[in-house]
């Protein structure tokens, strides 16, 4: 079989053990993979009429990807691209003159003759609800798609896990552990404004190990005042006088909505941040001290996968091409309960998985509340 792997959306540590995975398995079966460039962009972008495609795709061998897996990023390089919805300024330009009105293009067609013409047989996609949205769309088209969740918001519906949450979760830790030193120097109150969108899970469990006083996940709107009476407590029992906040981006204040700039991408979505500066400030003046605001950003995503994203990302990887050369299809793989398994790709289309309100978070004081252990999976999802 000649298959095609490719990576979209946000990067992950992670990415690169699954490639390598996939190609060394397939390799030793005697299958042949093509690595697509750039998420779904190098399917769009690869011109039919071109002698040369090499920005678009690369053979991928045992040798290449030899010592991928110990860098975080993608080797393949990503993007966030959408070929079912494709602005006119987004259009390649061997595209346009078959492109008729002014509004988003959908390129699909295009993308099933490139694949044809690659003699992709199955495609492995590793991405988060957005590109995986497009695996499905292709499911439904009829091509052969074995699909591999990853995001570092850990939302992916169908999985407990996606590749790049546990790293996540650990640099969020190490950075917040080291911001104590200088929060806790200066007797301030520490916000610090975490990844995750509009799923308060990569807050919840950073808040939970780390020990943060307060954690403020998008599912539950925060009331300021409370909150500014919460944390001064929390300050005043404080042998070292500080008190900290973990806050996921997408949280929202009471009464108010989702901090969001820029125009939107083309999977509908503005970029999120800036909530945790805006909680700093009614913090300062509702209490009277000063505040340390941090956005982790890019830091929770950024460096090699810690062991449990290189175990799950190889897994993964493995799963999905055995998958693929035994002729499974419309398939993502998965764990559920701590089992990997395999999950039908229509659930991407169930939307996006949000924090279990009721079972681990205390609305009323703003913080993880996990009672209920025994027979939970590792992650408490």
């Amino acid at each position: 079989m000649r298959l095609g792997v490719l990576t979209g959306g946000g990067d992950v540590p992670g990415l690169n053990p699954a490639i390598k995975a996939i190609v060394d398995r397939a390799a030793g079966d005697g299958h042949d993979v093509i690595g697509i460039r750039r998420g779904w962009a190098g399917l769009l972008e690869y011109d039919l009429e071109a002698d040369d495609n090499a920005a678009c795709v690369v053979d991928l061998t045992p040798a290449r990807v030899r010592t991928i897996d110990r860098y975080g990023g993608t080797y393949l390089h990503t993007s966030r691209t959408n070929p079912g919805r494709v602005s006119m300024d987004s259009l390649p330009a061997f595209l346009r003159p078959t492109a008729t009105g002014s509004d988003a293009v959908d390129c699909t067609s295009h993308v099933l003759r490139v694949l044809d013409r690659l003699g992709v047989d199955a495609l492995l996609p590793i991405g988060g609800d957005d590109t995986l949205s497009y695996a499905l769309r292709l499911h439904r088209e009829g091509f052969h798609v074995v699909a591999i969740p990853k995001t570092m918001d850990n939302d992916v519906h169908g999985t407990d896990y996606c590749i790049g949450f546990s790293t996540a979760v650990s640099r969020s830790i190490e950075a917040i552990h080291a911001l104590r030193s200088t929060i806790g120097s200066h007797e301030r109150i520490g916000i610090i404004e975490l990844f995750g969108r509009n799923s308060g899970e990569t807050a919840l469990v950073t808040g939970y190990l780390a020990d943060t006083d307060r954690t403020v996940i998008p599912e539950v709107p925060v009331d300021a005042s409370r909150l500014a009476q919460l944390i001064t407590e929390d300050r005043e029992r404080n042998p070292s006088h500080y008190a900290l906040i973990a806050v996921s981006e997408g949280a929202v204040l009471s009464g108010g909505g989702v901090v969001e700039s820029g125009a939107e991408d083309a999977y509908g979505h503005r970029k999120l941040g800036g909530i945790g500066q805006i909680l700093s400030d009614e913090l300062k003046r509702l209490t009277g001290v000063g505040t340390v605001y941090q956005q982790l950003a890019y830091l929770m995503r950024s460096g090699a996968p810690d062991s449990l994203d290189r175990m799950v990302a190889t897994s993964y990887g493995s799963l999905a091409l055995d998958l693929a050369v035994n002729g499974r299809s419309g398939i993502m793989v998965g764990l559920n309960r701590g089992v990997y398994s395999e999950i039908p790709i229509e659930a991407i289309g169930a939307g996006v998985r949000r924090v279990d309100v009721d079972e681990l978070y205390d609305q009323d004081r703003y913080r993880p509340k996990v009672r209920h252990l025994m027979g939970m999976p590792m992650f408490l999802y």
